[in-house]
């Protein structure tokens, strides 16, 4: 039961706190007032998108806050909170969203952080908001499967099989994958085969091209690479005055005058080093030229080596590297296709083995549904007739859904084998048809209250609260349509916006919903209606004003349909 309710800066609302009790409230007040706006505020706490066009011109951002008690029976919403380690504390829980300028906001409950799409599953569980166009939503079949679901207690048996069937689902989806694959199994795997065979028979390493178009450089420009060698040793050993003859006699002389001054050993220490420094060139180039050797044969192995590493590359890789990636993945994808068809068998089982469970529990749906169909239709027919549609005929048809073109009958959808679908005659000799055809919106909000009359006995939601409700009816059926609504608060609690004042004299606590100006800026209020100050709004809503003919009607009104303490007129 929702027990508090705190907005800051929502709309036009400033600052507003409101303690609520069990039972019928009602909300009213003139057009524009502001009433939706206290909806919108428990909507925006329900996990409804917002952005921050809902924060109070001039403030930095809004925040709605509400404290919630649980009872036992809704056993849903308390292995939720469980399931998160979220206690409640003497039996309520705290619910705070906040939108900020920046679009940013939070979420908490019981001061615990959570996302948007974790507050509407825990408010499922608390609350139900019937907004100004939520009859529409009659029209659509997917609701009327939904609402028989819930009457019937199947929505958690409804959830099994949905899980089961999305699952059945995607194993058909890769069965189908494999199939195809399967056509072009034996060409890919010829085609994989050939890669890896000629892959391994030419054994690349990584980085050989490399190493191969230097050999073959130097193959390729022998004679120039020669000439070069022999000039370089020319210079450096084998001239008269070669580079190392050269570096010994200066040597030499700096060693003799290194022993008549000392201070010329670290030139000393550095001629030896350019010495032997020589020394070492000359024995490389020595050796390197005594190695130059013409062979032409090489150089053709080499250049067909590179010819047949270049042909990999342009099929499997930039590289020899690539090319060897290309050949490991080839081999686990031949693997794989080899395994294909044992998987595939294994996968099929499966396949059949979840649609045998499917066909199990669709039935026992299907049952359940057919069975639940008849009385939910009676008892809302019967409700109808005293909400001023005495003809009407409410039918809930459940049929087999029929093949299709990828399915042949019986078929399944994702929560069953069955189309539910709503049917009604509202005048006696009329055939029954779908609601969208027939139906008015003052008819429709008619049914959606049956239909909450009838849920409301045997769901744990412990608050509903209904956003002009009355669109499109008055006079008998606005009475009529008061005493159910305040049927349901004798085991729920209601919360109903409201323009009429039929409605508005069955409510346990009435609240009224007005706009005043202070320093210039309109500001949205919220009262709590006793005595004289409800009598007056409910002859307001009779006839725009508080009168003499209409406080005297207000007063025969709150005597036949009000609460003890509201008869006998004036306090």
């Amino acid at each position: 039961m929702l027990e508090e309710l705190s907005v800051r800066n929502y709309a036009l609302i400033d600052s507003l706190t409101l303690s609520f009790e069990r039972g019928f409230n009602v909300l009213s007040g003139e057009t524009g007032a502001g009433k939706s706006i206290i909806v919108g505020a428990l909507g925006f706490l329900m996990g409804a998108k917002a952005d921050a066009e809902v924060i109070r011109s001039g403030a930095d951002g809004a925040s709605v806050s509400a404290v919630v008690s649980l009872g036992k029976e809704n056993q849903e919403a308390l292995d939720w909170l469980a399931s998160r380690d979220l206690a409640l504390e003497d039996g309520r829980i705290i619910i705070r969203r906040t939108m900020k300028s920046s679009g940013r906001g939070s979420i908490a409950i019981q001061n615990v952080p959570v996302t948007r799409s974790e507050l509407g599953e825990l408010t499922a569980f608390l609350f139900d908001l019937h907004g100004q166009h939520a009859h529409e939503s009659l029209v659509r079949k997917e609701t009327h499967r939904r609402y028989l679901d819930r009457f019937a207690g199947l929505e958690a048996e409804t959830l099994e099989f949905n899980r089961i069937f999305l699952s059945s689902t995607e194993l058909r989806k890769r069965l189908e994958a494999q199939a195809s694959s399967l056509r072009d199994r034996d060409t890919r795997l010829e085609m994989l085969r050939y890669a890896v065979e000629e892959i391994t028979k030419a054994a690349p390493r990584k980085g050989e091209s490399q190493d191969l178009e230097r050999e073959a450089q130097s193959l390729g420009n022998f004679e120039k690479l020669t000439g070069h060698i022999n000039a370089a040793a020319t210079v450096l050993f084998e001239d008269e005055l070669s580079v190392l003859g050269l570096s010994r006699r200066v040597f030499t002389s700096l060693e003799s005058a290194a022993v008549i001054d000392r201070e010329l050993s670290a030139l000393l220490k550095r001629m030896e080093d350019l010495y032997y420094e020589a020394e070492d060139l000359t024995e490389e180039v020595r050796s390197y030229r005594q190695g130059l050797r013409y062979d032409p044969e090489r150089l053709e192995a080499v250049e067909a080596r590179l010819a047949l590493l270049y042909r990999l590359k342009k099929k499997y890789g930039p590289d020899e590297e690539a090319v060897l990636e290309y050949q490991a993945r080839s081999e686990a994808e031949i693997e794989a296709l080899a395994g294909a068809e044992e998987n595939r068998d294994k996968l099929k089982s499966e396949l059949v083995a979840l649609e045998k469970e499917l066909g199990s529990r669709a039935a026992a749906i299907s049952a359940k549904r057919t069975a639940a169909a008849g009385d939910l239709s009676d008892r809302i027919s019967g409700i109808l007739a005293n909400l001023g549609m005495p003809q009407a005929r409410f039918s809930v048809s459940v049929e087999a859904k029929g093949p299709t073109e990828t399915q042949a009958s019986p078929c399944y959808g994702p929560w069953g084998a069955d189309d539910v679908v709503f049917l009604i005659s509202a005048n006696t000799g009329e055939p029954l048809k779908e609601l969208s055809r027939i139906a008015s919106g003052g008819e429709l909000s008619r049914i959606m209250l049956a239909i909450k009359t009838v849920l409301s006995e045997a769901d744990t939601l412990e608050t509903l609260v209904f956003d002009e409700i009355d669109t499109g009816i008055g006079g008998v059926v606005a009475l009529a349509v008061g005493e159910y609504l305040a049927r349901i608060g004798s085991l729920k609690q209601i919360f109903c916006v409201t323009h009429l004042a039929s409605i508005a004299v069955r409510a346990d606590n009435h609240l009224k919903v007005a706009k005043k100006t202070e320093a210039g800026r309109t500001i949205t209020g919220v009262s709590l209606l006793q005595g004289d100050q409800r009598r007056q709004e409910i002859a307001r809503m009779l006839a725009g004003d508080a009168g003499a003919a209409a406080l005297a009607h207000a007063d025969a009104l709150l005597a036949k349909y009000g609460h003890s303490a509201d008869k006998g007129g004036t306090p």
